[in-house]
């Protein structure tokens, strides 16, 4: 098991995350198009056994999405079933599970069966892949005070279940939607003539004002964020020395966020660069770059 809190899945998934979700799922239901080669070979009565099987040493991020593919699935179904469907998961997201381990059991329609196949193996082998990234990156993080974000950088329609799966990997989320804090980049700041117009900007147009981020990129403009007091100061793409300076001045009640081509290899090195910060760490590649889990379906007859 993991040692950080996995979230629970029909919390996270409520509201807003859960229609993008569900309206994800359709998609990839309807993408295939009706499965000929299955409707040929299988009669509405054949049923099918099937099994989630781990083929490495993984973590698992995404496994409650399963049986949520499968009740879409009949409803989208182009030919007729006969009978139900069983869903029995043998383990749960945030889990670590050794090569050959079994998931969980499906039972149901063949035709229900195969059509949901592929789209329960897509979602689970990336969400899981993304969990294992990023408890990669936490674990360099350990004995430091900074925290693990993710960033926006994810693929089109997929934010919210891949910003789930950094959770049960021991990341953090930034921010799901825009409107969960205002960002200051500088377009902004260009447009309104310097940060301080910018921050005065956002506070005039919101009562109450979400939190507000300022990107900086020199010591000028991150001591012109702190006179704002602003929520967070972005540290975007400064070298060591000047991420050091600039933690210098950024006082107590202001946080920080080194962000900017982060790797394994340098995130250590950005943690310890104050005694007291970064208090983030954003890395764009949990989502954008995680290579998938390999996880395969075993599938007999009934």
């Amino acid at each position: 098991m993991s040692s950080h809190t996995v979230p629970d899945f029909d919390t996270f998934f409520a509201g807003q995350p859960r229609e993008h979700l569900l309206a994800a799922i359709d998609l990839a239901l309807l993408e295939d198009g009706p499965d000929l080669t299955s409707d040929a070979v299988f009669g509405p009565v054949d049923r099918l056994a099937a099994q989630i099987v781990a083929k490495q040493q993984t973590l698992v991020a995404g496994l409650p999405i399963a049986p949520l593919v499968m009740e879409r699935c009949a409803a989208l179904l182009e030919s007729p079933v006969v009978g139900g469907w069983t869903w029995t998961p043998h383990t749960a997201d945030g889990d670590e599970l050794p090569s050959g381990f079994i998931a969980a059991d499906i039972e149901g329609p063949a035709r229900l069966v195969l059509k949901a196949e592929r789209v329960i193996l897509n979602f689970v082998c990336h969400l899981s892949g993304i969990a294992n990234l990023t408890r990669r990156y936490t674990r360099e993080l350990d004995g430091t005070s900074t925290r693990l974000l993710d960033t926006r950088k994810t693929l089109p329609g997929l934010r919210f279940p891949e910003k789930y799966a950094v959770l049960v990997g021991g990341g953090q989320n930034h921010r799901r939607t825009l409107a969960e804090m205002l960002m200051l980049k500088d377009n902004h700041i260009d447009a309104a003539g310097s940060i301080t117009a910018a921050v005065a900007a956002l506070r005039a147009a919101y009562a109450p004002c979400p939190p507000i981020e300022v990107e900086c990129r020199t010591l000028d403009e991150v001591r012109e964020a702190v006179a704002c007091k602003v929520d967070r100061i972005m540290l975007d793409n400064m070298d060591l020395a000047l991420l050091r300076e600039s933690l210098t001045v950024v006082p107590p009640g202001i946080e920080t966020e080194a962000s900017g081509g982060v790797t394994l290899e340098t995130l250590r090195q950005l943690a310890e660069a104050s005694p007291h910060g970064p208090d983030f760490v954003s890395v764009g590649r949990l989502t954008h770059s995680a290579p998938v889990a390999d996880f395969s379906m075993r599938i007999r007859k009934a």
